[in-house]
C-alpha cells in the first residue's frame, strides 16, 4: 500500500492566508509517525498533462493557469495569488489523484495526501480550486477504457460546486454531496443528490444522515470507483465550517464509508478537502484518521 504526496504541495502565501497550507507536510509526518505508512511508501507525484487537464477544463483556462495571465478577477475568485510555485502544486495534486485512482483499481484503494478540489470548474477555479482533480481523474480512466462508471462521495462541509457542474449531463457519474445548507457555495449547483444539512448538525444527526443515504447512492450509481471527499471542515472548530461534529465524529463516519465501499466491494481513491480547523492540530488528526480508517477498511 502506498500514499501520494510532495512537497510541492507546501508554497509560500501571504501572511495571513486563511489557507491552512501547513497541513499537507504535517498530515504526511503524521501518517508515519503513527506507523499507517512507512516513509518510503510516499511517494511524489509527477505534474499532470495538459491533454489530461483538457480533458475537463478549457483550453483557455489551462493555459492562463499555465502562463499566469488569469484576470485579477479570476485570481480573487480562486483565493490564491497566482505564482511558478502554484502551478507545479496544481499539477503534481492532479497526478496524484490519478496515480492513487490507478491504485485502487489495481488494489482497491488509492490515497492522494492532497486533492479533492471540487470547487474548480470547466473554465475557472474558485475557493482555493484550481483543476478539478477527481473530474481529471475519472475522464482520464473513462478515456483509457479503466472504468465507464464512477461515484463521487463528497463529504467536506462545503457542496462540491464545481464537481456537480462538470457531471451534471453525465449519467455514469454519480455527485454526492453532504455539506452545510447555510455555507459556501452561496449559490449551489445540483449534485445528483445534494444533503443540506442545519448548522451545528453534531455527530448523531450527521452520522445518521450518511447512513440513510449513503447506501442508497451505491445502490443508484453501480461504480466502479468511489472517489471520497472527507473532508475536516465538519468539525465543530472549523472556523468556517458552522457544522458540530466531533473528531470522534469524523472518525466514526470514515469507518462507516469505508466499510460500506468495502461490503460493496467497490475500490475507492482517498483525497483530503478541505479544513480550516484554529488549531492546525485538528485538521492533521482528522486527516490522518481519514487515512487510517481507509487503510484499515483494505489492509
Amino acid at each position: 500500500m502506498r500514499a501520494w504526496s510532495s512537497a510541492r504541495f507546501t508554497i509560500a502565501l501571504p501572511d495571513g492566508h486563511r489557507f491552512p497550507i501547513a497541513k499537507y507536510a504535517r498530515i504526511r509526518d503524521e501518517i508515519v509517525a503513527r506507523g499507517l505508512l512507512p516513509a518510503h511508501g510516499i511517494e511524489e507525484p509527477d505534474r499532470a498533462e495538459r491533454w489530461a487537464l483538457e480533458l475537463v477544463h478549457t483550453p483557455r483556462y489551462v493555459e492562463a493557469v499555465h502562463d499566469g495571465s488569469l484576470s485579477a478577477m479570476e485570481v480573487r475568485r480562486l483565493g490564491f495569488p497566482w505564482s511558478p510555485e502554484l502551478r507545479e502544486r496544481s499539477l503534481r495534486t492532479v497526478q496524484g489523484t490519478v496515480e492513487a485512482a490507478l491504485d485502487a483499481l489495481d488494489g482497491g484503494l488509492g490515497i492522494n495526501l492532497a486533492g479533492g478540489t471540487h470547487h474548480a470548474f470547466a473554465g475557472h477555479g474558485e475557493g482555493f480550486c484550481v483543476f478539478n482533480d477527481v473530474a481529471i481523474a475519472i475522464r482520464t480512466l473513462q478515456r483509457a477504457g479503466r472504468i465507464t462508471r464512477a461515484a463521487v462521495v463528497d463529504l467536506d462541509v462545503h457542496q462540491g460546486n464545481g464537481t456537480a457542474r462538470i457531471f451534471a449531463e453525465d449519467p455514469d457519474v454519480f455527485t454526492f454531496s453532504m455539506h452545510g445548507a447555510r455555507n459556501y457555495p452561496f449559490r449551489k449547483e445540483q449534485s445528483a443528490l445534494d444533503v443540506e444539512l442545519d448548522d451545528g448538525c453534531a455527530d448523531d444527526a450527521y452520522l445518521a444522515a450518511l447512513d440513510a443515504h449513503l447506501g442508497p447512492v451505491l445502490e443508484a450509481a453501480r461504480p466502479e470507483l468511489v472517489f471520497y471527499l472527507g473532508g475536516a471542515d465538519p468539525f465543530v472548530h472549523d472556523r468556517f465550517g458552522r457544522l458540530g461534529v466531533s473528531i470522534a465524529g469524523l472518525e466514526a463516519r470514515d469507518r462507516r464509508a469505508f466499510e460500506a465501499f468495502r461490503r460493496a466491494g467497490l475500490p475507492v481513491v482517498v483525497t483530503m478537502a478541505g479544513g480550516y480547523a484554529r488549531d492546525l492540530d485538528d485538521v492533521v488528526t482528522i486527516q490522518t484518521n481519514t487515512v487510517g480508517a481507509a487503510l484499515a477498511a483494505y489492509a
